[in-house]
């Protein structure tokens, strides 16, 4: 899957550089960093009701597997300065 897009607002995925020592199989992953984003808005208040934290999350895709998990932010800045200028293919895995 070349250029991938969030399924939720239909913006590219951008990579972004993983922390150190994440176990992860790649250095990066690719999300969405749309701000209006509705999976992103709405995470916002989801995350206050259930755990009463100030968070949310953004869709992502782990590049070597295809598979896609929420990723975890505190703030609309979060991350951000690890989004990495590269064009990605992400694999199509099943499972």
């Amino acid at each position: 899957m070349e250029n991938p897009s969030c399924p939720h607002c239909n913006q590219p995925l951008q990579p972004f550089q993983l922390p150190d020592n994440t176990g992860w199989q790649t250095d990066f992953h690719v999300a969405c960093f749309n701000d209006d984003c509705p999976y992103y808005r709405r995470g916002w208040e989801w995350m206050e009701q259930r755990y009463g934290v100030k968070s949310s999350y953004r869709f992502r895709i782990d590049p070597a597997t295809g598979k896609a998990s929420p990723l975890g932010v505190w703030s609309p800045s979060a991350l951000r300065s690890r989004i990495l200028e590269a064009e990605v293919t992400v694999s199509e895995a099943s499972g």
